[in-house]
């Protein structure tokens, strides 16, 4: 109201269409589906809001069509089996059958990595699965996953964990299930909770305690559902339960997988706390791993706190069976802090490649588009390539959907994801994007942080991380969903004046994976290229008192196409080199290494 007490002037609507405008926007949006459609493009999905309103959500869904990926279908163990499960051939062709499980490339050779151990202990990397001591069911669920050969992380994690270490392991792709799950089988039935037999389960009357041998906490939804997946194949056939909580999705559904039992939980921090406050439902006394993946980014969100519970609660079991693993894309000071006061002094230290760096399998192109243009610039680029999973980043959940928008109008079958859509939105955008239904989606890098989608031929940077919200290391993350475990991509990023503070450690990094650095950059170029120092405090730890670090000057090696060659001093198999022998331990030894990967 005015001082007068009028109603304060309104603005006019704006003035409708015309028929003709209506009309050749109409015209345009055919010739765009028709340029899509001849491109090889499928059409675009319109959104289902009855679905996400609770129409579709109600009907009786298959159990192996979950509507909540919190409900997917696992393994259920039967009372009556005895070491080993009987196959599902149904449950077995859903989880491994599936084309658009993540496979190695044949780049894989291609990859060089530098990894660095330190800990008072020798552990030799294991080159085969076959090698690696797991139990006969854990292997035969590999081989299922097609998985060929461990990453480098997994060389030297999987036999830190089997032979008892707590682990920190500074790596881009964290590497814990197989050898954790590996280590329970055969021993589920001692070490685990009693549990309803599924075959007569009762929800009335059969509700039990949620007891896990495992628990893993990730910081976003997206990685706790991811995980959980995995776990689900790789317990296929044992007595080993997976289970996930996290925000967004109804916690009745969650409790009631709970109350059937769980070995293996996995979480993220707020829905576990939400948990907790309940020990009749969930109690962490009989744990035997806690894992804290992608420590970095938990403890900068703000959940500090809650490792801290984790770590040191009443209901946690203390014991000195409990082992401990952190997986880290860097190592700040607050995650040496957590390391130095839980961990056993013992612990090992893992660190894959210099961290915030990237590999040759991606081909970076950064191109000058200036802000008006980038709609315009983002259509002609997609339509300049074949049809492929494309992963396109913004800077915000506004632009997230706009850009959707516009690539929809066009014709183009896009979906997006950020933090202000519902759980139910959330989780059809990534099931559409990873079955290829909606082959591009439209993301914000904070819910798409740690997402591993198989066969993301390009990643576009609609726009590039400013170096206020963590820079060049989101860039090499965003980037990092392509070109995976030997696989090859491109990214293309757009740059123009409001990214200058990027600028230059764009350029150290496109130099460092021998990319071609464009006129426009030329000016960040640094007068020695091989002089190039990167300001990363990761390795520093002398200001909480852990000593060391990760020391490089003993470099030796072996290559990724080369095998396990190079000497004593980077392990190798057999002999006095270690490998397992009775009691299943490892070649002594303790000094700090590094080989060439």
């Amino acid at each position: 109201m005015s001082d007068a007490g009028e109603a304060a002037p309104t603005r006019p609507p704006p003035p409708a269409m015309s028929e003709e405008a209506v009309a050749a926007r109409k015209d345009q949006l055919a010739q765009d589906l028709a340029r899509a459609k001849d491109a090889g493009w499928n059409n675009p999905i319109p959104f289902n809001y009855e679905a996400v309103s609770g129409g579709e959500a109600e009907k009786d869904e298959s159990r192996y069509d979950a509507v909540w990926l919190s409900d997917a279908a696992v393994y259920q163990w039967d009372d009556e089996f005895g070491d080993v499960g009987e196959p599902n051939p149904e449950l077995e062709k859903m989880l491994f059958n599936d084309e658009n499980l993540q496979r190695a490339g044949s780049a894989i050779k291609a990859l060089s990595y530098e990894v660095t151990l330190e800990g008072p202990e020798k552990v030799h990397p294991v080159r085969e699965f076959d090698d690696a001591g797991l139990h006969p069911v854990m292997l035969e669920n590999v081989k299922l996953c097609q998985y060929a050969a461990p990453t480098p992380i997994q060389s030297y994690c999987i036999p830190a964990v089997l032979t008892g270490h707590d682990v920190v392991a500074i790596a881009q792709t964290a590497a814990f299930l197989i050898p954790i799950l590996s280590k329970l089988m055969g021993k589920a039935r001692q070490l685990a909770a009693p549990r309803p037999n599924p075959a007569r389960y009762n929800a009335l009357t059969d509700r039990v305690r949620a007891e896990p041998l495992v628990l893993v906490v990730c910081p976003t939804r997206e990685l706790a559902c991811q995980i959980f997946d995995e776990a689900r194949r790789l317990c296929y056939r044992t007595m080993l339960r997976p289970c996930v909580v996290y925000g967004g999705a109804p916690i009745r559904n969650q409790r009631e997988q709970l109350e059937m039992g769980c070995d293996i939980l996995i979480a993220t921090p707020g829905r576990l706390m939400d948990f907790m406050q309940n020990l009749n439902l969930l109690s962490f006394r009989r744990l035997k791993f806690t894992v804290i993946d992608e420590a970095d980014e938990l403890l900068s969100s703000g959940w500090e706190e809650v490792m801290e519970k984790l770590f040191s609660g009443s209901d946690v079991n203390g014991d000195a069976d409990h082992t401990y693993l952190m997986f880290s894309a860097t190592f700040p000071k607050s995650a040496r802090r957590l390391a130095k006061d839980y961990m056993e002094a013992d612990y090992l230290r893992i660190k894959v490649g210099r961290v915030g760096s990237t590999h040759q399998n991606i081909t970076q192109n950064i191109v000058y588009v200036d802000e008006r243009e980038k709609n315009q610039a983002l259509f002609d680029l997609i339509f300049a390539s074949e049809p492929q999973r494309t992963l396109i980043f913004v800077n915000s959940k506004r632009k997230s959907d706009m850009v959707d928008d516009f690539l929809y109008n066009k014709g183009l079958p896009c979906t997006s994801i950020h933090s202000d859509r519902t759980q139910r939105e959330r989780e059809d955008a990534l099931r559409s994007f990873r079955t290829a239904r909606c082959p591009i989606l439209v993301a914000t890098g904070v819910t798409a942080r740690g997402l591993d989608v198989a066969n993301v031929k390009h990643i576009i940077n609609y726009d590039l991380p400013s170096t206020q919200h963590d820079g060049i290391t989101e860039y090499v993350h965003r980037i990092g969903r392509t070109a995976r475990i030997g696989n090859e991509g491109k990214a293309t990023s757009f740059y123009n004046d409001r990214n200058e503070d990027i600028g230059e450690d764009l350029v150290k990094i496109l130099l460092e994976s021998k990319q071609e650095v464009p006129d426009f950059l030329e000016q960040f170029k640094p007068e020695d290229p091989e002089t190039i120092e990167w300001r990363d405090g990761t390795d520093d730890e002398s200001d909480n008192g852990l000593g060391g670090g990760f020391g490089a000057e003993d470099a030796g090696g072996f290559s990724a196409d080369a095998g396990f060659g190079g000497g004593e001093e980077v392990g190798g198999f057999g002999g006095d080199a270690g490998g397992f022998g009775d009691d299943g331990g490892f070649g002594g030894g303790a000094e700090d290494k590094v080989a060439s990967w």
